[in-house]
């Protein structure tokens, strides 16, 4: 269609941001109301959206703005993301805030993707499971875009605000269960080496031997990466030793179902000749053959937590803390039990 003469073009945040040189998200909140942007500043962002005639998309005239976030996920297939999901969408919903799903492009610098979300105008980022660069935050910053980070692969600097669980305690009150049922040989199925989660699980895991006065066995901690046929084989591996453990605890809830599954095809039995306990509680750990011991995440209270961290961000807020933990749960069913022959 042909622009009609002496109609304009519509102008975005982003073009009014390059106008005032200054950020998107500073733009945003001029837009939205919010007082934590200078007097001179303001007045000279008004006078553009005047200028240009912004309205804000699906405004129909209105310059009531459609606040949008993004949610992206190093993957979809992790059975924790739907909980999330769950989670960020229903505090959205209370904000009156839209939430875009995507998947992190593979983008180590980070320019690509800031750009992408720059102009889509979104107040923040949250960013689940996954690893984030130097570059990537630094393009983030620079483009004033706000993340939030849920159980992030690696350690953030001070400044990235992250969500997660108390994996440490977690590991610990899994490997403790097992322990006051009377069991000494306790195995560990590992997730990713390099996710801070696992690090933590795995060092509740020694500690809770380490009290007991056990020396952890170097060949019962097995690598799994938080999959079920990794840690079937390991499982495999574990249960064909000449003295084999009589209890394993797996990182997660699909490492777990690979062990139930390693110890079927051993002629094992669970939990009468091998105890296990997952990690997460998913759907599916309530419904397995049988029921499965695991330790619960918040998973829905721990997306309904970054949605709101991202908000505060987005308003030019302060934050009381930059991580935050929010507490698991040791959920006993049917998978574990005393070691045979124990009185």
């Amino acid at each position: 269609m042909t622009k009609r003469a002496g109609q304009r073009s519509r102008i975005t945040l982003t073009g009014i941001a390059e106008a005032a040189g200054v950020s998107v998200a500073t733009v945003s909140k001029v837009v939205n109301g919010r007082s934590d942007v200078a007097p001179a500043t303001r007045a000279h962002i008004e006078e553009l959206l005047v200028e240009h005639g912004y309205v804000a998309r699906g405004a129909g005239g209105s310059q009531a703005p459609v606040r949008t976030i993004d949610l992206t996920f190093d993957a979809l297939i992790n059975p924790n993301n739907l909980v999330i999901t769950q989670g960020v969408t229903e505090a959205a919903a209370e904000a009156g805030v839209d939430v875009v799903i995507n998947v992190a492009p593979d983008d180590p610098l980070g320019a690509a993707w800031a750009r992408k979300v720059a102009h889509a105008e979104r107040e923040g980022v949250i960013l689940v499971t996954s690893e984030l660069t130097p570059g990537q935050r630094a393009q983030f910053d620079q483009a004033g875009i706000p993340l939030v980070l849920i159980d992030p692969m690696n350690v953030p600097d001070d400044h990235v605000p992250s969500i997660g669980a108390t994996n440490f305690s977690g590991g610990m009150s899994a490997t403790e269960h097992l322990l006051r049922l009377g069991h000494r040989r306790i195995a560990m199925i590992e997730g990713r080496h390099d996710a801070t989660c696992n690090t933590a699980r795995l060092h509740g895991y020694q500690a809770a031997l380490a009290g007991a006065g056990i020396s952890p066995d170097p060949r019962l901690i097995k690598p799994g990466n938080f999959q079920f046929k990794p840690a079937y084989e390991a499982a495999l591996e574990l249960f064909a030793l000449q003295d084999p453990p009589t209890a394993v605890f797996a990182a997660n809830d699909a490492e777990a179902f690979g062990v139930i599954e390693a110890a079927r095809m051993h002629g094992l039995r669970v939990p009468q000749d091998v105890s296990v306990v997952g990690f997460d509680d998913t759907v599916a750990a309530g419904t397995s053959a049988p029921p499965l011991t695991t330790v619960r995440q918040p998973l829905a209270e721990i997306g309904r937590a970054a949605l709101r961290t991202l908000l505060r961000l987005a308003a030019g807020q302060s934050l009381d803390s930059h991580r935050v933990e929010l507490a698991t749960q040791l959920v006993v069913r049917d998978s574990t039990a005393p070691p045979p022959g124990h009185a």
